[in-house]
């Protein structure tokens, strides 16, 4: 999935700043992923720790963690399910059709017509397996997973959701088809959640606590707005041009809020190790995330120049302009 802020690029750099400060043994460590997004740092340490805790507030993000890091049996019959929501036909009378596909008369166009008609067939026939008890609920997740994973990749957008492309772009006229969201299968039991990493880290506790809020004023409740309407599907009145839906506003993404809460968050953690993914555009400075962390133990500053996330990747820049500086600012705490 594309998307902002991803540490695929950068798991490397925090493996090894993980490694020299807590070890290479990580196997009876309780890793917490508490802004996981879509769960790509939570998916690199699953095999290597005793338990994953993975947490964040947007719905799409707990099912596509519900499945990565929660599922961790083999499911039974997952490639029979697949093959039979692959051959439905598409629903015309679905939510997406008619509010994202321009045939609908919607004016919108997140996606063709045959895609939008199949998302919801999909869809919907996968709620009606939960309902009637047809799958297991790790099944439903798995399957809503793929679901996710696979419409994104059809989008007509240039990246996130906040406006979608005139005319349908080559990727988004290729045909919906289902492929596995694949996940890790391994021993252990995790946890999951969906809820507010202030309120969360009252009631958890462990080991290596991993930090990657947002860094500015993006919302992702708005950036990817269509991925939480296809997880939920439920009915709403979508707004604007874009068809937009409530959604919460972080309080990481407030200059006048994110240095309390980040406070608030340092001071209530009941963990060893503290490590902050955070780079130098974010709307807390160097001196505030030291100034803050620096109360409750030993600090340390590790920092890594990487690409940027571009919308616009086709659009030639100077590449120098490209770069930003990634921080991993690690507390061990007293």
């Amino acid at each position: 999935m594309n998307y902002i802020g991803s540490k695929y690029s950068l798991l490397p750099f925090l493996d090894s700043t993980i490694k020299d400060v807590v070890g290479d043994d990580l196997h009876d460590k309780v890793f917490c992923d508490i802004f996981a997004g879509t769960g790509i740092v939570g998916r690199s340490f699953k095999p290597r720790v005793r338990k994953v805790i993975a947490n964040d507030w947007e719905y799409y993000s707990y099912v596509l963690n519900r499945n990565y890091i929660g599922n961790h049996l083999e499911l039974d019959g997952k490639e029979e399910c697949l093959a039979q929501l692959n051959n439905l036909s598409g629903d015309c009378n679905g939510f997406i059709y008619k509010n994202y596909c321009l045939g609908s008369g919607s004016g919108r166009q997140y996606f063709s017509d045959e895609n939008g008609k199949k998302i919801d067939a999909v869809r919907s026939h996968i709620e009606e397996w939960r309902v009637n008890g047809s799958i297991p609920e790790d099944m439903y997740f798995f399957l809503l997973a793929s679901l996710l994973e696979s419409a994104d990749k059809l989008a007509n957008t240039a990246s996130v959701y906040g406006a979608f492309l005139k005319h349908l772009k080559r990727t988004a006229q290729k045909p919906l088809k289902l492929e596995p969201a694949s996940y890790t299968v391994n021993e252990h039991e995790h946890e999951v959640y969906c809820t507010d990493a202030n309120d969360l880290i009252k009631r958890i506790e462990g080991d290596v606590l991993y930090l990657d809020p947002p860094y500015n004023s993006r919302q992702y409740g708005a950036n990817y707005h269509l991925l939480n309407t296809i997880a939920e599907y439920k009915p709403f009145l979508p707004k604007g041009k874009t068809g937009l839906r409530d959604y919460e506003k972080s309080l990481y993404c407030g200059k006048n809020t994110v240095l309390s809460s980040f406070a608030d968050l340092i001071k209530d953690a009941n963990f060893k190790y503290i490590i902050l993914s955070y780079n130098n555009e974010g709307l807390m400075s160097l001196r505030d995330i030291e100034n803050t962390m620096v109360q409750y133990g030993h600090y340390e500053m590790f920092s890594k120049e990487y690409q940027r996330f571009r919308a616009d990747k086709e659009e030639k820049r100077n590449h120098r302009a490209n770069k930003t500086i990634e921080y991993l600012h690690v507390l061990e705490k007293a």
